[in-house]
């Protein structure tokens, strides 16, 4: 049988990942390097391009050999025009053509996606979800991400952003979000929002011990290693995230009846976060919409973006 080969770039504010995959999602080769947007999109993609035909040489193919490029990218992308708009992580981008950029630089077909909804078809194809016609996949770590398939199909909406659950209001007095609304799940339940309620009871004198392990700033990675190591304030600061996570959850259980919910990132890898989201979730939703819902961890970790990547390019060459 004749082996069906993609190319696959996952771009991110700080990395590219690009990567040769076949079609049950083994990574043949891959190629790392740093994104440097500052240097310019003509500059970003040149890299891009070279970093991809690295790992086809490292996987001893010929670019002649792969069906299709998938390319995921952290922000806002036209999916006619493949036009980038202006991803807060790529600074300089502004209405970047970059589907016609790589088109022209590599001859390939290209099929394009923002990360979180590529992750969430990552998954679906050789993950968690595997199999699996209507799930939700939620990334949980600096912000709040999310990729809806629907009947095996990615649900994108008129402009592509369909499902944005981490700008769902959860608390409508609550905390000011990143995007200037108050109250966002993203405000409450983000691997930001956990390490700035830290940092808010460590100066009005509180969780001194947590200080101590931590600093005055601590990150959410380190809340979450001081909850499991037994701090109580750092305990209580997740289990609020948790609780309004798992009303997020709740919410999307109700929207969309999904058969799997997904959950990735670096907060959730917490398992006090997972479990009480999830807890909570359950408890509160319909009974009718959760008695065959699973509620799991991502398996692909930080290579569910290029396998979303490489899937995207795999059903648009079927």
């Amino acid at each position: 049988m004749v082996q069906r080969l993609v190319g696959a770039i996952d771009i991110g504010g700080t990395k590219i990942l690009a990567a040769v995959v076949d079609s049950d999602g083994n990574v043949i080769a891959e190629r790392r390097i740093a994104t440097e947007p500052e240097k310019g999109p003509d500059d970003t993609v040149d890299r891009m391009v070279a970093a991809l035909k690295d790992a086809v040489a490292d996987a001893h193919f010929e670019a002649a050999a792969l069906l299709g490029l998938g390319v995921t990218v952290p922000g806002p992308i036209d999916p006619t025009t493949q036009i980038v708009g202006q991803p807060p992580n790529l600074s300089g981008w502004k209405n970047v053509p970059l589907g016609a950029m790589l088109h022209d630089r590599t001859q390939l077909p290209i099929a394009m996606e923002n990360d979180a909804s590529a992750a969430a078809l990552g998954e679906q194809s050789f993950g968690a979800g595997r199999g699996v016609r209507d799930m939700v996949y939620i990334t949980v770590s600096t912000g709040i991400g999310r990729g809806l398939i629907a009947t095996g199909r990615l649900i994108g909406g008129m402009h592509g952003a369909a499902g944005e659950i981490g700008h769902m209001t959860i608390l409508a007095d609550g905390p000011t979000c990143g995007c200037g609304r108050r109250g966002c799940l993203e405000a409450l339940a983000s691997g930001t929002a956990i390490a700035r309620e830290a940092t808010a009871a460590i100066e009005q004198g509180k969780a001194k011990g947590l200080a101590q392990r931590a600093g005055k700033q601590p990150s959410a990675e380190q809340v979450a290693q001081a909850a499991e190591a037994g701090d109580a304030d750092a305990q209580r600061i997740l289990d609020t995230a948790a609780h309004y996570l798992g009303i997020g959850l709740m919410n999307l259980i109700h929207l969309l009846d999904p058969e799997m919910i997904v959950l990735g990132g670096g907060v959730a890898k917490s398992e006090r976060v997972m479990s009480r989201a999830a807890a909570y979730a359950r408890e509160h939703a319909f009974p009718v919409m959760t008695d065959r819902l699973r509620i799991l961890p991502a398996a692909l970790g930080d290579r569910s973006g290029v396998l979303g990547a490489a899937s995207l390019a795999l059903r648009a060459a079927d």
